[in-house]
Parts: structure tokens; C-alpha cells; sequence
């Protein structure tokens, strides 16, 4: 009877052992919750302490002359000539990025992509577009900002989705003011802050 009592205390600790290294390995491991993907750890990607970033920079759309940088792509009938705001109309854009207002300023970047006049009632315009620098540290990184732009508004707010190179994982939004806008030729110098955490 103590030889069988013995047996079955070393199994039993055996079995309590063999548990909790199951458990271990369990845990440890990555779940997979639809067999495509993977949780992982912020140390996998050695991501470092996210910071706050603050930038400052001109967008020059240049809708005039021998080459502009925004091109109207679509504008969609009846309802883009009949509108005072435009609706329906799509531009495509390969805009400068300046350290200054004057077109001559250091380029640090373009914003590319494309807006449309998506309001009815006011100039209301839906903006997808890639802020891709090419100055400093920031060379070959991109910010992602989609949003409405109320471009009569004295302060826009737009949210940043996403980034590239140094901008992996950010967030954030990007605050636009009209500095000049030419009602001749429709061309406009716009000022950026853009505030975005990144790692």
C-alpha cells in the first residue's frame, strides 16, 4: 500500500508538471485566431518609445500654367456644372512640399494623391493623399492623411492614418490654412501642421 502511494505521488507530480509545461508552451506561443495572422510583441519589430512629431511645411496646388501640379481628372455631368461648389469633380495631385511659403523655398517633400468635391452645399473636399518626404531625416518616409477639408474654413483638421519608414504605425492630424489663394487662376499655398505619434 505505501509502494502504491509512492506511485501515484510521483505521478501525480509528474502530471502537475507536465501540465504547467503545457501551459507555459501554450502561452507562449503566438495565437492564431483565423489562421492567417498572428498577435506579436512591439519588441518583435523592435519598435522603439513612440514619440510626438510636429511638422510644418507648404502645400503648393498649382491648378495653372505650362505645368501644373493638380489635374482635374473627372467632373462628373450634370451635377458638376450646374454646382457652385464643383460636386463630382476628381483632381489629381503631385503637389511641392516647401520648408517655406514661396514656391522657390527648400522642397522637402510632395503630397500625392487625389481630391474630389464631395459636398452639395458648401466647398467641401474629400482629400487621400501621401505627404512623401524627401529632406532630413525623414528622406523616403510618407504620411497617409485622408479626411474632409472644408476649404473655406480658416482651419481644417485632418486625420493622419498611417505612414511609411520612419512613420511606421503613426497617428495623428494635420491642420491646413489657406495662406493664398489666387481666384484668378485657382492656384493656392496652404499651410501644414502636422502633428503625429510615430516610433
Amino acid at each position: 500500500m505505501a509502494k502504491f502511494l509512492q506511485i501515484s505521488s510521483s505521478l501525480l507530480t509528474l502530471l502537475v508538471l507536465l501540465t504547467s509545461a503545457i501551459s507555459l508552451i501554450a502561452a507562449a506561443k503566438p495565437k492564431s485566431h483565423d489562421g492567417f495572422s498572428r498577435r506579436l510583441s512591439p519588441a518583435t519589430l523592435r519598435l522603439k518609445k513612440e514619440k510626438l512629431s510636429h511638422l510644418r511645411f507648404y502645400f503648393h496646388d498649382i491648378v495653372s500654367g505650362p505645368n501644373p501640379t493638380a489635374v482635374q481628372i473627372v467632373r462628373a455631368p450634370p451635377t458638376a456644372n450646374l454646382s457652385s461648389t464643383g460636386f463630382g469633380m476628381l483632381a489629381m495631385i503631385d503637389d511641392p512640399l516647401t520648408a517655406g511659403p514661396e514656391p522657390t523655398s527648400k522642397l522637402v517633400g510632395r503630397a500625392q494623391g487625389i481630391y474630389g468635391s464631395a459636398s452639395l452645399n458648401d466647398v467641401g473636399l474629400l482629400m487621400a493623399l501621401n505627404f512623401a518626404f524627401v529632406e532630413g531625416k525623414f528622406n523616403g518616409s510618407t504620411l497617409s492623411v485622408m479626411g474632409r477639408n472644408a476649404v473655406m474654413s480658416p482651419v481644417r483638421e485632418m486625420p493622419v492614418i498611417g505612414g511609411s519608414g520612419v512613420f511606421r504605425f503613426a497617428r495623428g492630424y494635420a491642420q491646413a490654412r489657406t495662406r493664398i489663394f489666387n481666384l484668378r487662376t485657382g492656384d493656392a499655398v496652404v499651410e501644414y501642421n502636422v502633428y503625429v505619434f510615430h516610433y
